[in-house]
């Protein structure tokens, strides 16, 4: 890099506090987004100079002017989240974090505000609004099984809907459920734990007792659903790519007058010993239906730790290079018969 190349930007935080919020515990939030872009970063009154490469040092003012925004919203701001501004302003999307600033999905039994972290996860509850049925499609941390449930409380609660249903098909990581004690309840509630301790966290353990006793929460294997019309109902269907082509067609059309519907799951943990995951099948043959809407979410929309997101990249790296490995291997056989038919006409 020649020294034409450098250059400095100052972005005005505004004040102590904010710039303590943008900052971090020890810095380590200005610290990350100097390693990430590989520039030098630093304090200078109430603003952060930024130096280094002129494009690096333009995206870590788009982001820190962001964050800023942010921060007078009341948003927390930690690597994770700075790592996903730094991700958008890399595409040139820097313009889209605003869209994160403003939107209430739910707020817990402690008062919390529950918001969209990335852009993904907003374009996934604004369908939930819009459609009827709505297919959140992504890997592990993406949020979208928890949104769900956010979104399914907040509709109970302004009495859109009389009823919460959620639903998971009876296999999990190739694990066999026959040898487990009691019955196929007690067989399946460690693996619908999440849903028990999203709702917990939303309605408050009392609550959620109460409404459990009434009916108005319903938590069943998929099995359960067979025969069935769930009216007026909320109805999320988690670890759909576990379920077959005629599972998931039998659980859609359960849906009755004024339910909506949420399928969530990852294409990328199907444990179905070779059949075809009824989720794969269902968007492809219902993406573009009216009333429909089929959401996917990327290794971006990770809001676990920063961590994660690396290692399902490096995940999905692994899967390109095995698969790019295989169709050379494909090839290779037929480029061979080529030239011993090129050599045979030779020979004649």
């Amino acid at each position: 890099m020649s020294i034409f190349d450098k250059t400095t930007e100052y972005v005005d935080v505004g004040s102590v506090d904010k710039l303590a919020r943008i900052l971090g515990a020890f810095d380590e939030n200005l610290n990350f987004l100097a390693r990430e872009l590989g520039i030098v970063a630093y304090v200078d009154g109430v603003k952060i100079r930024l130096e280094g490469e002129s494009q690096a040092v333009r995206i870590g003012g788009q982001v820190l002017n962001a964050l800023v925004k942010m921060s007078e919203n009341g948003e927390e701001i930690d690597k994770g989240r700075m790592a996903y501004c730094i991700e958008l302003s890399k595409e040139g999307r820097a313009g889209e974090m605003a869209t994160l600033e403003s939107g209430v999905v739910a707020i817990t039994a402690r008062g919390k505000q529950i918001k969209c972290k990335t852009v993904g996860q907003k374009a996934y509850v604004d369908a939930i609004k819009k459609d009827t049925v709505v297919f959140g499609v992504g890997p592990a941390g993406t949020g979208k099984t928890y949104l769900a449930v956010c979104m399914a409380v907040s509709a109970f609660k302004s009495r859109q809907v009389e009823k919460i249903i959620l639903t998971r098909p009876a296999v999990e990581a190739g694990e066999k459920l026959g040898f487990l004690p009691g019955d196929l309840h007690e067989k399946v509630d460690p693996y619908l734990r999440p849903l028990y301790d999203a709702l917990q966290e939303l309605l408050g353990l009392e609550t959620y007792g109460k409404l459990m006793e009434r009916g108005a929460i319903e938590v069943a294997p998929l099995a359960y659903m067979r025969g069935r019309t769930l009216s007026n109902a909320f109805i999320i269907l988690d670890e759909a790519q576990n379920t077959t082509r005629e599972q998931m067609k039998m659980f859609l059309t359960r849906m009755g007058e004024g339910s909506k519907v949420v399928v969530t799951g990852d294409v990328t943990q199907i444990d179905l010993d070779g059949k075809e995951s009824g989720l794969v099948h269902a968007t492809k043959v219902l993406d573009g239906v009216e009333g429909i809407a089929v959401c996917r979410l990327t290794a971006k929309d990770v809001v676990r730790h920063p961590l994660v997101m690396r290692i399902i990249r490096a995940y999905e790296k692994d899967a390109e290079k095995a698969e790019k490995e295989a169709n050379s291997e494909k090839q290779a056989p037929s480029q061979k018969g080529g030239k011993r038919r090129v050599k045979s006409a030779e020979g004649e």
